[in-house]
């Protein structure tokens, strides 16, 4: 399905591409998995294309052919990518997919400008379609793109926050936060293949709505992976979000615990405010144990599990074409239960 789905966008968005400047193009390409650092093909190693094919899905879904919506496709696309160059900077993340992080093949200026150029071009590839669909999709971009910027700048203030008392962060300021940063471009994603392929305006919202909701579920799961992942599967390491002390659903829920998850959320706030900055395996160890023990684990699949019954609810009331509105359930319940 996602195959199927890269295959009809991706020609226009390596045509979007090839009107770049030829270096900026060339990291462009790079980000996507398309050549090595000097223009020299190579064989994808690129991304899932997850957001392209929630557009193309649901223009499907609501009648019409997949092509509707390849613009609002590529522009999404493109908006995500220009999301994760910024993202590895402010992160110091030096490895994406296996391979160096742009700004770490290229440098951090011209990271920088790669980003903005794929932003510029998500905006010209919706300005670009025709008739009224135009203005609405540029409007839809950009409320996504504030809620990102918005979701972001918490995700970023989080780190310098306490991890207990009055000023720490608590499970819904993260629920907002991680709608804001991963759920407004999934949203837009959906909305947008819903709006162009006709779709009436309460049919794209409610379709934003689900995709918010998933991006909650999806960054929980993620979260869930960042501390008990499989290396084998993650590509990271094992309590990799632990060693860089992220405040994580998992964590943020764990320190709150009443009842006999008391206990062990006392003992693991002693245990984070004590840590180093880079604690060692057997601290990781131990605090993804009191995690455990404290009831983050459990409380954050059943948080991802409330999420995914909140897009189900959102897809059943809406009238949607059966074969189409199964794939996309298909790829929602995906991104959301992966391997946690």
């Amino acid at each position: 399905m996602l195959d199927r789905c890269r295959e009809l966008v991706r020609p226009v968005l390596a045509e979007t591409i090839g009107r770049l400047h030829p270096w900026v193009g060339e990291m462009a390409a790079y980000s996507f998995g398309w050549c090595d650092v000097g223009g020299t093909p190579a064989e994808g190693a690129g991304g899932k294309g997850v957001r392209q094919a929630l557009a193309v899905l649901c223009a499907e879904a609501a009648g019409a052919s997949g092509e509707a919506a390849v613009a609002g496709a590529v522009a999404v696309e493109l908006v995500h990518t220009f999301s994760l160059l910024h993202d590895d900077i402010m992160d110091g993340d030096q490895t994406r997919r296996t391979r160096p992080t742009v700004w770490k093949a290229y440098g951090t200026g011209p990271a920088v400008l790669a980003g903005d150029a794929l932003f510029a071009l998500a905006v010209e590839a919706l300005a670009a379609v025709p008739g009224a669909g135009a203005a609405a999709g540029v409007r839809r971009l950009s409320v996504a793109l504030g809620d990102l910027v918005r979701g972001q700048a918490d995700d970023l203030l989080f780190e310098s926050r306490p991890w207990t008392g009055p000023e720490a962060v608590g499970p819904e300021e993260y629920r907002r936060m991680a709608e804001h940063k991963t759920g407004a471009l999934l949203g837009c994603a959906a909305a947008l293949g819903a709006a162009l392929a006709g779709a009436p305006e309460n049919t794209a919202a409610t379709l934003d709505r689900a995709g918010r909701h998933m991006g909650v579920a999806f960054q929980v799961a993620d979260d869930l992976l960042g501390i008990w992942g499989d290396p084998a599967v993650t590509g990271k390491p094992v309590h990799r979000d632990l060693r860089q002390r992220k405040k994580t659903f998992p964590v943020l829920v764990a320190l709150s615990a009443r009842g006999p998850g008391a206990s062990a959320a006392g003992q693991l706030a002693t245990l984070l405010a004590e840590s180093p900055d880079a604690p060692d395996d057997a601290t990781t160890r131990r605090a993804a144990d009191l995690v455990e023990r404290a009831g983050g684990r459990s409380a954050a699949l059943a948080e991802a599990d409330r999420h995914i019954d909140a897009v189900e609810r959102c897809l059943d009331g809406l009238p949607l074409a059966p074969r189409a509105s199964a794939e996309l359930r298909t790829l929602l319940g995906f991104l959301a239960r992966r391997d946690i």
